[in-house]
This record gives C-alpha cells, structure tokens and sequence, in this order.
C-alpha cells in the first residue's frame, strides 16, 4: 500500500478513536502514536494525525484517519493486524496498560475544505 494521502473524492469515511489514557501515559501514548503514525498510511488509510493531551483534561487523546468506505475499513483492519508495526503497536498498549478504554466514531464529511 502506498503512504501518499487519498484523494479528497475517495475519503468517504472518517475514523475519530477516542482514548481514556491513563494521567501517567503521555510519553507512552506518544509512543504508540509514533507506531500507528507509520502503520495507518502503510496499510491504506488518510491518517489526518494523532492528538495527546495538552491543556484541559489529562486523560483524553485522539486517532483520526479516513477511508473510502466502511467495507475497505474492513479490509484495512486485517492488514492492520497482520503488519509488523501494527502488531508493535497493540502488544505495546496491552504490556504497558495505558490506555483505559478507546472509543470509535464513524462521520461522514458535510461539509468543509474538501466537501
């Protein structure tokens, strides 16, 4: 897969991840960013960014990235699973227990920018 950004026209579908990362876990939350930062684009997804806590609450961070449909999300979980950063990624969360729970939101784009 390539790592350029989709087309404006193909990003159907935005994925909003929603974290609840423990208060302690900024430096490991940037971490994990830093993996899914490179595992998202290789594995077919828009990967607009991820987002730490900065001023207000000390617990919540986000992932957004888009795709084209929620079929070609399914498609890009499996990759997402079987890649070698992905895999760092997820063992890394599970052996640390930083992240409390993570929530995720489908939109659809109504307007904007590229709308």
């Amino acid at each position: 897969m390539t790592s350029d950004p989709a087309p404006a026209s193909r990003q159907n579908i935005t994925c909003v991840i929603e974290y609840d990362i423990q208060p302690w876990a900024h430096e490991a939350f940037a971490h994990y960013s830093s993996l899914w930062a490179k595992a998202i684009p290789a594995c077919g997804a828009d990967l607009m960014g991820y987002f730490g806590p900065h001023e207000g609450s000390a617990t919540k961070g986000y992932g957004i990235y888009s795709l084209g449909s929620l079929a070609e999300y399914e498609a890009y979980k499996a990759r997402l699973r079987e890649h070698p950063l992905g895999q760092e990624a997820f063992a890394f969360a599970k052996n640390e227990r930083f992240i409390r729970y993570e929530d995720r939101t489908f939109l659809k784009r109504l307007s904007g920018a590229s709308s």
